[in-house]
Formats: structure tokens, C-alpha cells, sequence
């Protein structure tokens, strides 16, 4: 557990069922904050239920960042391939209230960490809108690069959404082979 710059014990960690009422609410408070950035949400994509359904998807893998109970950010990865592919795709979102701390550096570092130390992936893919040059600053800061740029890549507040795609390589060992 570490401390941020303004003495709250703020933690990365892996999300757990019992996290669906704390991730509601997280939701629910960041939803204008992070209107901007995400997919059209219905309502009841912010309540309990929906989110202890995520949680409960395996497809998934989510960590989240914590202020003692209180959630104030997630990392997740999803598209999971392995094989001969070894690689996923980055989600992240950190709480209005909490942004330009490090918490989203610390997020996504971890979660590189994981993604080679503990499903042996090769390689973890991530798309940023072109205005979203925080969420770049991130991504290059983990060691991401930018690989290309997707035209009308997602469905993003109305709208279909050119994005900048970044990949890192996590390691470059054979499939089936610990980094």
C-alpha cells in the first residue's frame, strides 16, 4: 500500500465480487466526468447488480484503485488471447477527484505487471481518443508506443471516434515460456 502526495492511503487491487456496491457508486459519481471517454452507458449499467455481472465475467481481469473502501479508479483487461497471440486490451478510468495523482500510471503498471507475471502475455494493446493526450501521457509513461491511428474506432459520447492505438511489449519470450 502506498501513500499519495496528499497523505491518503490510496492501493491497487484486484477487484473482487464484493466490490459491485463500491463500483456503483464509483460509477455513478464519475458518470458526467467520464461521459467524454466512454461508450453510451443504459442506466442500469450503474447499479450493483450490472456490476457484480462484470465481476463475475471471467473474460475480464480488473483491478481497482482504492481509497481505503471507497473505489476511485479501475484498470481492466479484456479481449484475452493466448496461443501463439499472448495479448489483451488496457481500459482504464480514475475518479474525478483523484486525477493527477499517479494513480493511473500506478494502475497501469500494475496491471503490465500482471498481464506478464501472471498470464504470461506478450503484448497489451490500448486506444486513446485523439483529444485525450492525459490518458497518452500514461500510456507513454508505462511504455507504451503509438502504433497507428484508427479512424471512427469506437462509438464515444454520440459520435464514432478516431483513436490512437499503442501497444506494449511486455517480453519476448516463446509461448508457454515464464518472461
Amino acid at each position: 500500500m502506498a501513500n499519495d502526495s496528499s497523505g491518503s492511503s490510496l492501493r491497487i487491487r484486484p477487484a473482487t465480487p464484493d466490490d459491485a456496491t463500491n463500483v456503483a457508486e464509483a460509477l455513478v459519481r464519475n458518470r458526467d466526468h467520464m461521459r467524454p471517454w466512454e461508450p453510451y452507458r443504459p442506466d442500469e449499467f450503474f447499479t450493483p447488480q450490472t456490476q457484480a455481472r462484470w465481476l463475475a465475467d471471467p473474460s475480464v481481469r480488473r483491478w481497482f484503485a482504492a481509497d481505503g473502501t471507497r473505489i476511485v479508479g479501475e484498470a481492466n483487461l479484456s479481449s484475452v488471447s493466448l496461443g501463439a497471440f499472448r495479448s489483451a486490451v488496457l481500459g482504464y478510468w480514475i475518479d474525478a477527484e483523484y486525477t493527477g495523482r499517479g494513480l493511473a500510471t500506478r494502475a497501469v503498471q500494475e496491471v503490465c505487471r500482471a498481464a506478464r507475471d501472471e498470464l504470461g502475455l506478450h503484448r497489451i494493446e490500448a486506444g486513446t481518443m485523439l483529444a485525450n493526450t492525459a490518458s497518452q501521457r500514461v500510456l507513454r509513461k508505462c511504455g507504451f508506443e503509438l502504433i497507428g491511428t484508427a479512424p471512427r474506432y469506437l462509438h464515444i459520447d454520440g459520435e464514432w471516434r478516431d483513436h490512437h492505438l499503442f501497444q506494449r511489449i511486455l517480453h519476448n519470450s516463446p509461448p508457454g515460456v515464464a518472461p
